[in-house]
């Protein structure tokens, strides 16, 4: 159903777009705007723009746009309605009451539900039944206490293929809804079977306490040794961080990254509520992004293994990417934090905190790797590798430390190696700014996105004008609707928006563009807020329109029934497919 406008409107203005921004990304003033990284793409310079007075933000570099509410359905991974729950629960408005979920939030809901009676189901044997004894001698033998336990909401799956099914269906919930939220599977003659069994459990709760989804230790027995929820309609493991629901109360701008469940919640009982871990999978760059949102520096506190030294490697540049400044603690005597803590206590773990190493030290040992350091040959291929670590530090007076450490460890110039450096930066900062104005141009140019444009590039522009020119122009829409008809329209996203245009814009004297959200999705309302931004820099007055106009009735009269003699086979295709989507648009 429709959500009345004066309500979308008030919820806008309580929630203006510059301040609900800076929850995803940090904003530098420009002019009367703003300008920050994109939270969508990972880069180095900003390309994300932030319209005040239109109350919209379009990034040049991955095509991203909208208003807030896009802005915030893109963000958190949420339906229309969910996002709009999400902004009035923000600005404490309360949604119309005959507001009602689409199909797919319903869903959400459900799951979200469902989660949580399988928490307290979990939660329940752990702590209550005889079933959950195997459990409690587990959490017992790693040394967490009762407080903890409900703290984490942790939990048992006992052995059995449909004791959490059973439970779900004696509490409402249907078949499908289960498997929706992968907490069970089908087998091959059609029966459910729990997807956790014999496992302790996690839940995995997100920002706004919801339980997203679990993941779950084998204790002994077959399997691998943890499982993790599939992605669902409200969970996706690339975009979530356990822990993070308590990490973000801290008070410090710093993060602990940690490698698993055990080691997040030993460090969390010792004392140190700003620890993280990622869901069964590598740090993502949305996961650093995430971070970064939280904290300008992260320590990671990985396993002192090969496989924790590579993935510390990997973490070190995604957060760089993201813009945050890394530490390395380097544990001796024990390969986790979990131990650690154990061998050593609380203290000893905060003193390998505050000294921890930056992420330039680690990178500039693991240069040294399979190296033979006593050869000019071996060194000769450290100092270059050192060169790689080295152009990547961005702050120069960091930079001249290190170099100056480095020439004095291999009894080299200092000069030389600082001419190396800047050498490779300034061919690096060519490489990307070429790649940069690429990748705007690329945005720019929707011919890249539609096939149709690159047949139709004036007709394409000339959509692209109509569109703007009724943003802006909005009290000529009646002139506008009265001289193009949808079968002038030749591209068919144009012609879609065009259509939702005339539809809206004559039911409301107050219609907006960014109304849009409800009909479009949000990569579709990048599209059109990228239109919307470009054509701001021309001037969209009557004159412009009338050769927007002009252009799309010509080539509508120009479109003729020619005989299939006078066409080839591929062009006679292609005037029969124009002519179909014309009378289905």
């Amino acid at each position: 159903m429709a959500i009345p406008e004066d309500f979308i409107e008030s919820l806008k203005i309580n929630n203006p777009i510059e301040q609900v921004m800076t929850s995803y990304a940090s904003l530098k003033r420009s002019s009367r705007d703003y300008v920050c990284l994109c939270p969508f793409h990972s880069e180095k310079s900003p390309s994300c723009h932030i319209n005040v007075g239109k109350q919209f933000f379009h990034c040049f570099g991955c095509g991203a746009g909208g208003d807030v509410i896009t802005l915030v359905m893109k963000a958190e991974n949420l339906e229309y309605i969910e996002a709009l729950k999400f902004l009035a629960e923000r600005a404490g408005m309360t949604m119309p009451e005959d507001a009602k979920n689409n199909d797919l939030s319903a869903l959400k809901t459900r799951i979200l539900e469902m989660n949580r009676t399988a928490a307290r189901y979990f939660n329940h044997v752990l702590t209550k039944e005889a079933a959950g004894e195997k459990g409690r001698l587990y959490f017992g033998s790693r040394g967490l206490s009762p407080g903890t336990i409900t703290k984490y909401g942790l939990g048992y799956a006992p052995g059995g293929w449909q004791n959490l099914t059973d439970h779900l269906k004696s509490q409402g919930f249907k078949e499908n809804e289960i498997i929706a939220a992968n907490l069970a599977r089908q087998g091959q003659k059609g029966g459910l079977y729990d997807s956790f069994r014999d496992r302790v459990m996690f839940p995995i709760i997100d920002l706004r306490g919801n339980v997203i989804a679990f993941g779950g230790r084998v204790i002994d027995g077959d399997g691998p040794k943890y499982l993790n929820s599939a992605d669902t309609p409200v969970f996706k493991k690339s975009r979530n961080l356990f822990s993070l629901n308590f990490a973000k109360r801290s008070s410090e701008r710093r993060l602990i990254l940690a490698e698993g469940y055990m080691d997040v919640i030993a460090v969390n009982q010792a004392g140190f509520e700003n620890v993280v871990a990622t869901l069964g999978t590598a740090l993502t760059p949305e996961q650093a992004r995430l971070m970064a949102q939280y904290a300008d520096e992260v320590i990671i506190a990985y396993d002192s293994d090969g496989a924790g030294q590579n993935a510390t490697h990997k973490a070190i540049n995604l957060l760089g990417e993201a813009g945050v400044k890394t530490k390395i603690i380097k544990m001796e005597g024990a390969k986790d934090p979990d131990e650690f803590i154990k061998k050593f206590g609380a203290g000893r773990f905060k003193q390998l905190l505050d000294n921890s190493d930056g992420a330039v030290n680690f990178e500039l040992n693991k240069c040294k790797a399979g190296l033979d350091m006593d050869t000019d040959t071996g060194r000769v291929d450290y100092l270059k590798r050192c060169i790689d670590v080295l152009v990547k530090i961005s702050s120069p007076v960091e930079r001249s430390v290190y170099i100056s450490k480095l020439a004095a460890e291999q009894g080299v110039s200092k000069d030389a190696i600082e001419a190396q450096v800047n050498s490779v930066i300034r061919k690096q900062k060519n490489v990307r700014n070429k790649q940069e104005w690429s990748n705007v141009r690329s945005f720019a140019d929707r011919r890249k996105e539609d096939p149709q444009a690159a047949r139709f590039p004036r007709e394409y522009r000339a959509e692209q004008g109509i569109i703007a020119y009724l943003d802006m122009h909005p009290d000529d829409r009646k002139y506008i609707f009265s001289r193009l008809s949808l079968e002038d329209f030749v591209t068919e996203f144009h012609r879609k928006v065009y259509k939702k245009l005339t539809e809206n814009m004559e039911k409301s004297q107050d219609f907006n563009i960014s109304s849009l959200n409800s009909e479009f999705s949000p990569d579709e309302m990048g599209k059109i807020f990228t239109i919307i931004s470009e054509s701001s820099k021309i001037d969209m007055n009557r004159e412009a329109a009338e050769d927007f106009i002009r252009t799309l009735t010509e080539h509508r009269k120009k479109i003729s029934v020619p005989s299939p003699g006078e066409m080839s086979e591929e062009d006679f295709a292609a005037f029969a497919a124009r002519l179909r989507s014309r009378k289905n648009g």
